[in-house]
């Protein structure tokens, strides 16, 4: 693996991994009654996720292009962060939620 896919595979694992952090937060500060800052927590956690779709859309054009993006295990294990992060973050919108209705 060149440096050229470290600088793509690794954003990835960083945004989704804030994106999944900013989600737990979120759901922590809700369950705390403090939905501003639980609002805050889900704004950023949507940024990153932004921020990491960016480095999957170039990963995408590049396949699309005909370009060869090598599989590997950084490339699985930057995937896996991306849509977990997801997960956590569209959870932690609906649990975030729900302690709005119990408080």
């Amino acid at each position: 693996m060149d440096d050229a896919q470290l600088e793509i595979i690794m954003p990835l694992i960083m945004y989704g991994g804030e994106a999944k952090s900013n989600a737990i937060e979120a759901i922590a500060a809700a369950k705390l009654g403090d939905f501003d800052k639980a609002q805050e927590k889900l704004d950023a956690a949507g940024k990153a996720i932004v921020e990491a779709h960016h480095g999957q859309t170039d990963l995408l054009t590049k396949a699309a292009n005909g370009e060869e993006v090598p599989l590997n295990i950084y490339m699985v294990h930057a995937q896996d962060h991306l849509m977990t992060g997801i997960a956590f973050v569209d959870l932690a919108k609906e649990i975030v939620e729900l302690y709005k209705v119990i408080n």
